[in-house]
């Protein structure tokens, strides 16, 4: 199965401006996930796709490629399934046809190689896509709620009341670590939960996802102390 990897970085960020371009570790954002990429022996190709010439740069000096992305599809409130299908498009209408379709978002740079592998192993002849997950330390059966007028209620609201978070159904939270799909489901689909979906289980430390400057911090913090474990 031919495996082409993807990171989609748009210049904009209104959240944190210039996000994908900021030093993390003493590389820019977009590196930790061609780094990854380039650390995984499925993945024969890396591409980055951008409205913006210095990510293209960055993204040339460390080793992938760069597809051009439309400004219509780099706006704040563009779908990313939109990019994800001109990237492939882009590429099939240069005669370039692939399997496996890999989104390593920059958003989540504390992810491993076997993060990335595991979602790979797992698209199987029955899957469609695969997303990653981690452990929720919110349920919408005890602790998560909405605005009902002046008051709020739970988010969902069981027959069976639940005193402990330790009782309630596991919930786990999407994150941005990978995303891996058969390309044709893409092309022949609008969204995620339109397929057979599998998940990979991400520890939480591995899984954050940078989207403000409190995020950043933490990212730095997390990978802080991980570089001093290794070299304890």
């Amino acid at each position: 199965m031919k495996t082409f990897a993807f990171i989609f970085a748009r210049g904009g960020s209104k959240g944190l401006p210039g996000k994908n371009l900021l030093n993390l570790g003493g590389k820019p954002l977009l590196a930790h996930s061609i780094m990854v990429a380039k650390d995984i022996h499925k993945i024969s190709r890396i591409f980055v796709s951008t409205d913006n010439q210095e990510i293209a740069e960055v993204g040339i000096k460390y080793g992938a490629e760069v597809i051009d992305r439309p400004s219509e599809l780099a706006q704040d409130d563009s779908a990313e399934w939109k990019s994800w299908l001109h990237a492939i498009n882009f590429l099939e209408d240069r005669g370039e046809s692939f399997d496996c379709f890999v989104s390593l978002p920059t958003t989540a740079p504390l992810r491993n190689k076997i993060d990335v592998i595991n979602c790979i192993d797992l698209l199987d002849k029955q899957t469609d896509i695969v997303v990653t997950i981690s452990e929720s330390s919110r349920s919408p059966y005890f602790n998560m709620v909405k605005k009902d007028k002046n008051y709020i209620k739970l988010l969902i609201e069981s027959e069976k009341l639940y005193s402990r978070r330790q009782d309630v159904p596991q919930i786990y939270d999407m994150t941005t670590v990978a995303y891996v799909a058969r390309t044709n489901f893409i092309k022949n689909n609008n969204k995620i939960f339109d397929g057979r979906v599998k998940a990979s289980i991400v520890p939480k430390e591995r899984a954050v996802d940078i989207d403000d400057e409190i995020d950043f911090r933490m990212a730095e913090l997390l990978m802080k102390i991980d570089q001093e474990n290794a070299d304890a």
